[in-house]
């Protein structure tokens, strides 16, 4: 069984996945590539190889679906038990409940969210809000986190598109932070911190990449890594699964056109996204307002980051966005060490 377990210094929790324990010969550096189609247990004609679905999309034949949202097969938390906290001394810890799914985004294994159709890539958005709605029903689940790992060097075992959810029974310290944050703000300012962001990028427009009917990709202000872009609603929403299914069309488009370019700037880089969305117990009209952040794999994280939290980004937010809101100044074989034509 899974456990929690709080750091009683930081307060930060980790999760100890005995459900995926290693020994140190399995400790080696990842493979260049991740598996292929062979014996690929997201592909049409494998749904043996996954536990049942949770959700699916596209006709009943059993290998006639376009998406599918299934148990993870290993799963970092689990979700068959009541939670059980304990202490040991100065030592907090918990069982690890939970849920862990995976999205599997389509039945083509050699797709990409930047070469999908619009509708596919709305049908992906779908199943988040789905799963969120169905998972706030679960009174153990504080939080849902969604996200992506896309390449190898990005933590993906798997090159069949796919996402990930983890819903656990404590609100992760990063999104905790970004509460506070946001709930000072709120309370200096009386307005929402990321609708400000959202007004001044529209205003200044240096670090806007996209705008699409209620939505808006930038580049954030202090980045952590280079090109780090988030999307947002520019009208305030806690919560992504309050997004009406007919703004998830706007948002697809805005999505699938910006991973386009991601492919073409970028030449198809190793990246993770994380939705963050409100905690599944916070008011829908609180000072959080939702955003996905999307950060391209190009640089390592090594002993400074990890020492200081800091973190050493070479490439401006302006020139990434710049960048981005023009690709077709950069040739297709161009990556970072590119020059524009």
């Amino acid at each position: 069984m899974p456990e929690l377990r709080r750091d009683p210094i930081a307060g930060r929790w980790v999760i100890i996945a005995t459900e995926r324990a290693r020994r140190p010969i399995d400790f080696r550096p990842e493979p260049a590539t991740a598996r292929g189609r062979d014996g690929c247990p997201f592909c049409p004609g494998s749904e043996d190889l996954t536990p049942p679905e949770v959700l699916r999309l596209g006709d009943h034949r059993p290998d006639g679906w376009t998406l599918r949202v299934v148990p993870n097969k290993f799963p970092a938390l689990l979700g068959d038990e009541d939670i059980q906290a304990s202490g040991d001394g100065i030592y907090d810890r918990m069982n690890g409940v939970g849920v862990h799914e995976v999205i599997v985004e389509t039945a083509d294994h050699g797709a990409s969210l930047g070469r999908l159709p619009v509708a596919a890539v709305g049908d992906v958005l779908l199943a988040y809000r789905e799963r969120l709605l169905a998972l706030r029903k679960d009174p153990r689940l504080e939080y849902v986190l969604i996200f992506k790992n896309h390449g190898a060097a990005a933590g993906a075992s798997l090159e069949h598109p796919h996402s990930q959810l983890i819903g656990m029974p404590i609100v992760p310290e990063l999104v905790q932070e970004e509460l506070d944050g946001a709930t000072r703000y709120y309370r200096l300012k009386e307005r929402c911190a990321w609708c400000d962001i959202v007004r001044q990028e529209q205003r200044d427009g240096a670090r806007l990449v996209l705008a699409e009917s209620g939505f808006l990709a930038v580049a954030p202000f202090a980045p952590r890594v280079p090109f780090e872009t988030w999307i947002l609603p520019s009208t305030h929403q806690a919560a992504f699964e309050s997004t009406e299914p007919e703004g998830l069309e706007a948002l697809a488009r805005l999505l699938r056109e910006l991973m386009a370019r991601f492919e073409r700037v970028l030449r198809d880089p190793p990246y993770n996204y994380v939705l963050h969305t409100a905690p599944l117990r916070t008011a829908e009209g609180g000072p959080f307002h939702w955003h996905l952040e999307l950060m391209p794999k190009l640089t390592r994280v090594a002993g400074f980051e990890w020492g200081t939290g800091f973190f050493i980004n070479p490439t401006p937010p302006e020139e990434a966005a710049r960048f981005l809101r023009n690709p077709e100044e950069w040739a297709p074989d161009h990556g970072l060490e590119g020059r524009p034509r």
